[in-house]
């Protein structure tokens, strides 16, 4: 028998249509496991055990919340489990994803959060796949480390590392990854590796990891001191007025080629706005692009030129919750750089192996 321990924070997975919107409710997570045991794909050499530590939407999500759902994952004898499997809202999914794939890069069972595209009464769900699926992952593969598994709209449950999933897109509903490469997919109800030059082979998630850091529940610190910017045509930067309060970093979006305006003067010009902010003792962070050599165009040689530093090969997802950890752990520029551009914590560098 292998003892599973089920992690509900709320979410779509686990909400029911409350009069004309849908909203989180108490019994509604407890449903999925009823729908499981009900299900023609129910197994019976799994015993599911359950906690919830949080119920709420996700776009709700704050770090407070990620501590705690930290905290009940470390508080638990994770020897006693074959695995956790973390039900959560698809709108920050990503984002979680991200934190507890830097928390737990040394697990060594698998973590896999999952989410759903409406709640499970609606016929369109895809939340009890999804939740069948993430069952069968670590109960028939058991491979180390921490996941997010979404069926696409093709019908394919696509297996991400933490790290290496992206924000669910408007309209659509469906989840990306960088370079568009998923860690793999579930088949007759096991997991098929995606076998590319830039995903690890399973057995690398088998050795510890390189780079770690020591936290505990009491002590982590998670600091929302990160201004994310998204780059469009006749972004006014002096609109940002950091003065009064000034954040301790800002990260700043690119343009798919790693460019944003460069021109020299004015208001939309991005190196007056990098320099501003190095003035005022703000560190300033530019993502993604691939590599540095990558900023092949005058305008991103011109954001560094102005003292930009480049978060190379990263998701934006898997940067600003680094760079809230780096900054919740170090108080200085050099090792919160370091700590972010230095090191890999769980294959956030999606680096050719």
């Amino acid at each position: 028998m292998k003892h599973l321990l089920v992690v509900f924070t709320g979410g779509t997975i686990g909400s029911k249509r409350q009069g004309a919107g849908i909203d989180v409710d108490q019994s509604g997570s407890y449903s999925l496991i009823e729908a499981y045991n009900n299900s023609p794909l129910y197994r019976d050499d799994v015993k599911l055990q359950a906690v919830q530590p949080l119920n709420l939407l996700s776009e709700n999500i704050t770090p407070d919340d990620w501590q705690a759902l930290a905290a009940a994952i470390r508080g638990v004898d994770l020897d006693a489990y074959a695995g956790v499997i973390v039900t959560h809202g698809s709108d920050t999914l990503a984002y979680s994803a991200a934190m507890m794939g830097y928390l737990f890069a040394d697990t060594r069972v698998p973590v896999v959060l999952t989410a759903s595209n409406y709640p499970l009464s609606d016929e369109r769900s895809n939340g009890l796949r999804n939740f069948t699926n993430a069952i069968d992952f670590i109960a028939n593969d058991a491979l180390p480390g921490v996941f997010a598994l979404y069926e696409n709209d093709q019908g394919e449950p696509l297996v991400y590392l933490g790290t290496r999933i992206t924000q669910s897109v408007s309209f659509t509903d469906q989840f990306g990854s960088p370079y568009g490469i998923p860690y793999g997919t579930m088949v007759n109800r096991r997991f098929v590796w995606r076998e590319h030059a830039r995903n690890p082979k399973p057995e690398t998630l088998t050795q510890p990891p390189v780079s770690r850091f020591e936290w505990e529940p009491q002590t982590l610190a998670i600091d929302t001191g990160i201004v994310y910017i998204k780059p469009y045509p006749g972004l006014n930067y002096s609109f940002y007025d950091f003065a009064a309060k000034p954040p301790k970093a800002v990260l700043h979006d690119l343009h798919h080629s790693g460019t944003a305006c460069a021109i020299e003067e004015g208001p939309y010009s991005l190196p007056k706005f990098i320099a501003r902010c190095l003035a005022l003792g703000i560190d300033f962070y530019i993502c993604p692009i691939r590599d540095r050599s990558d900023a092949r165009y005058s305008s991103s040689l011109r954001l560094i030129e102005a003292g930009a530093i480049v978060i190379e090969n990263m998701s934006i997802e898997a940067a600003v919750t680094k760079l809230m950890l780096a900054y919740g752990l170090y108080d200085t520029k050099d090792q919160a750089a370091a700590f972010v551009t230095g090191t890999s914590l769980y294959y956030e560098r999606n680096e050719v192996q």
